[in-house]
């Protein structure tokens, strides 16, 4: 129940900046976007109800599935990835306007 609250929150929040003008604002929207996937990735993975996937310590069916741990560490990578292409994107579209070329 709260992983869904966190998620809905995140999506909305998200949804919300994607679809303002400023390109910051679309920006912290697609970062809030994959924070949202993420928490929902995980939740779907089963962590609050199994042990850790850690072998040798628990029996196999009651580990939790490390897929979707693998996918949600792909995602931040390619995440941050893309927020750093945004952000370049963002200063040299302020340097081509005029605008403050700090």
């Amino acid at each position: 129940m709260t992983a869904a609250v966190v998620v809905a929150v995140l999506v909305a929040g998200g949804v919300y900046l994607v679809l303002q003008r400023e390109l910051l604002r679309t920006v912290l929207g697609f970062v809030l976007l994959g924070h949202g996937v993420n928490v929902l990735i995980i939740s779907a993975g089963g962590m609050a109800t199994r042990e850790p996937a850690l072998l040798g310590q628990q029996d196999r069916a009651q580990m939790a599935d490390p897929l979707p741990q693998a996918f949600v560490l792909t995602a931040i990578v390619i995440a941050f990835a893309i927020t750093v292409y945004l952000l370049a994107l963002l200063k040299a579209g302020d340097e081509d306007e005029g605008g403050d070329p700090r």
